[in-house]
Parts: structure tokens; sequence; C-alpha cells
């Protein structure tokens, strides 16, 4: 199924969905899409923000905001991305379930990238076996053994492409939500699923193990730590933009990025992680992406 719109905004965080509100009351057809859960506000709380008095719930903000964007006309897709591309037709969105959705501005506002663990072992064994990235480093580990940990898009997308290069390659989830196209992809092409919880990462020089929360050993030469839907940088680059060194994005001021109509904003763009300037630049984007897109008509 293929969907064309003016703007599409990746990420449901607040720089997204303040994105999706204004592109939208610019009467621009605008499209959000990304699952709120992956926001870093969601479940978090609120007390520094202009307005909001005592603590307030991250997730009701995220909820609210939504519902400001739909009134305005702007939809929402509660799906990760798993690709992105650019042609003369403008920009093309591919979402887990195959949906491509066709544009002239996208707003990028996923947030940062390399989400974590945090287990041990973890920060020790960077670049000694665990990876944030199988595109980056899948030839590093071509013959040996693998577990990729995620529950989500990314995750089932490296796993199957994992194939490629390792002789066994296990997927460990703590409950898959990734689409089941997705899922099926991956497994028929050989991935082991997994039910659990990373615990630790163990070895000498190198990765030698995962260890479960149940204390199972899972014997692997490498890690791939992939959490939520498709990064930041790799979308960037996807679609034409080499990201900063720290994964970070260059803007302007109207928040677009040194390709044309592609714009970004939020913690993608750098320091301060706030919420305030989160919302600030969102709101820069869709006005701008929106502006774009109506030239582009």
């Amino acid at each position: 199924m293929k969907t064309n719109v003016d703007v599409v905004v990746i990420g449901c965080g607040p720089a997204g969905i303040q994105a999706g509100i204004h592109s939208s009351r610019k009467k621009a057809e605008t499209v959000i899409i990304g699952k709120m859960r992956n926001s870093s506000l969601y479940g978090a709380h609120v007390e520094n923000y202009f307005g909001i008095k005592g603590k307030t719930d991250g997730s009701l903000l995220l909820r609210t905001g939504l519902e400001q964007a739909a009134s305005f006309g702007c939809t929402h897709i509660d799906l990760n991305v798993i690709g992105a591309s650019a042609d003369e037709d403008g920009f093309r969105i591919k979402a887990e379930s195959g949906e491509e959705i066709v544009c002239r501005s996208v707003v990028i506002a996923t947030g940062t990238s390399r989400m974590k663990l945090n287990i041990p072992g973890e920060k020790e064994f960077h670049g000694k076996g665990v990876s944030y990235c199988a595109e980056c480093d899948c030839n590093f580990f071509k013959g040996l053994k693998v577990a990729i940990v995620g529950d989500e898009s990314e995750a089932a997308v490296s796993a199957e492409l994992m194939t490629e290069y390792a002789s066994t390659v296990y997927w460990v989830s703590n409950g898959i939500s990734a689409s089941s196209n997705l899922v099926d992809k991956a497994r028929d092409a050989g991935v082991k699923i997994i039910e659990g919880i990373p615990k630790a990462i163990e070895g000498d020089t190198d990765v030698k193990r995962l260890i479960l929360g149940d204390d199972r050993s899972i014997e692997v030469d490498g890690v791939f730590i992939e959490l939520g839907g498709r990064s930041s940088a790799y979308l960037a680059m996807d679609l034409g933009l080499m990201p900063e060194t720290d994964d970070s994005i260059k803007v302007d001021s109207n928040c677009e990025t040194s390709v044309t109509g592609l714009f970004a904003c939020g913690d993608i763009t750098g320091r301060p992680w706030q919420l305030a300037k989160a919302v600030g630049e969102g709101a820069v984007a869709g006005l701008s992406a929106a502006e774009r897109a109506r030239y582009a008509k």
C-alpha cells in the first residue's frame, strides 16, 4: 500500500508531535509515524516546563499532544519506520507493516540514538563484540555466532540481516512487538528466537556469552543491541545526509538539514536534551516543512 502526503514526521515524542501540530495547522497533509512508548518522555515526569505546576505525567502530555494534532487533521501511524529513500518525486518512508508513504518534506524527530541495556559487560565489551549497529558491523562477524537483543522492528531487521553473515543468529526478546511480517521474515531466514531478559555480557578479551535473567547462557561471539525503531543516524544516511560524529543532526535556523526538504528537531539536534527545546524546535520544523512542501507542489 502506498500513501501520498505533504509532510511525514518520524517520531512520536514531544518534538515530533509538536511538528505535526504546526504542520497540520499550516494546512499541510501530515502523518506522524512512530510509537509513543519509544519517547523518553513516556513514563517520565515533568516539572520544569512552562505552565506546568508540580509534577506532570509525561505520557499524559504525549497523549494530549496527539489528540491536539488529530484535531488539526494530522494522522498518526503507530508503527516504526524501517527504511527511507529520496528520489525526484520526493521522499519515500517505509513502515514496518510494508506500507510506503511518499511525501514532499520529512521531519526526523526520533530522539537520541543508541539506546543501551545498561547491563554488566555492555560498556566493557563495546567494540569487542558488543555493537549497536548490525548494518555497520555485520562484516566483522562472518561465520560467527551472534545475538540480537531487542523487541521491535530494528531488532527484527537486524536479525534477518545477520543471517547473511553469521553462522547462527539468536534473537533475544522479552516480548516481541515488531510487526508479524518482519518476525516471519526473520524466522524464515533461520533466526532462532529466544525469550528472555539480558542480564550480563561476559567474555575475556572479546565477547563469549550472553547471560539471561534466569541464568541461562548463550554462547556467542557478538551481541547486537538494537532497541526500538530505526535510529535517527540510519534514517539520515538513508536520505543522503551524514550525521555528526556523535550521531546528532546539524540543522539551520529553520531546522532544515543540508538536504532540501529534510528537517530535524528535538534531542537529535544536540543538547540540551530538554522538553522546552524539543517542543520549540518541533514548532519551527513543522512550520518549515509545511512551507517547503507547499513550494514543492
